[in-house]
């Protein structure tokens, strides 16, 4: 790990002495990036909410499926739900504007030859969390429903609160469409010259080990079958990795555009 860390800092350093924008343009660029990327978020959270009713029976198929009703404790928590709804969904909705507004702010640390990846990054990134999303909302989820309260807990009646089934379906779906991201973590590092291919090939089983703990650690079920069924994407994500850190792994430096 000391090689990556001194790798880290020779990309921090060499992209520092870079030529271009002053750290108050920087300031400045960064607070332009927020303000868009927030306008964008709050046009989108209004256009959500027109639609908050086919968000939740999208959210809640799952649970309805198994005919478990859903109950609340306070009267303001279908209002919050239907709001936290629309946020969520306004988000997925902004998120490919959000995405290019970030690709502006960094693309003045980078190369010439480096910001040809912005429609590609903007492509995956969007791709890999939504397949991240799919596979935790068509096979994970209701597993885990089916497990926890139709086999575990099918000896007591269940009380599932709104917010506790949101908090649920949340840790799920966001947690695999942000764990699907990792071949564009991988790809960042690579760019910058931290990591390589043959990094990641020579630390595979520690790779492979980490993949496992993460996996134990976000999935919501106790048996070790579920936990593989978690770890088995991030494995072919770690080896895309590999491929990815190969092909943009750095061989000649331009300067930026």
């Amino acid at each position: 790990m000391p090689d990556v860390i001194d790798k880290a800092r020779e990309a921090v350093q060499e992209r520092a002495e870079l030529p271009g924008m002053s750290l108050m343009e920087h300031l400045t660029e960064l607070r332009t990036r927020l303000i868009r990327s927030s306008i964008a978020l709050v046009i989108c959270f209004f256009i959500a909410y027109i639609f908050h009713e086919k968000l939740f029976a999208i959210i809640t198929a799952p649970i309805d499926a198994l005919h478990y009703p859903l109950n609340y404790t306070h009267p303001t928590d279908p209002l919050n739900l239907y709001l936290k709804t629309s946020l969520y969904g306004g988000a997925i909705i902004a998120a490919p504007f959000i995405l290019y507004q970030i690709w502006l702010f960094i693309s003045p640390g980078m190369y010439s030859n480096e910001k040809k990846y912005v429609i590609p990054f903007m492509v995956a990134t969007v791709t890999l969390f939504f397949g991240g999303a799919y596979f935790g909302y068509h096979w994970v989820l209701p597993s885990a429903l089916k497990m926890l309260i139709g086999d575990f807990g099918h000896r007591f009646h269940p009380i599932i609160t709104i917010e506790d089934y949101n908090s649920f379906f949340l840790s799920i779906i966001f947690g695999l469409g942000i764990t699907f991201e990792l071949p564009i973590l991988i790809f960042f590092l690579a760019l910058f010259g931290i990591v390589d291919g043959r990094f990641l090939v020579k630390h595979m089983r520690y790779a492979i080990l980490i993949i496992f703990i993460i996996a134990a650690i976000i999935c919501p079920l106790p048996d070790p079958l579920s936990m593989c069924l978690f770890a088995a994407p991030m494995l072919v994500l770690y080896a895309l990795s590999v491929g990815v850190a190969f092909a943009v792994s750095p061989k000649k430096k331009e300067i930026p555009a």
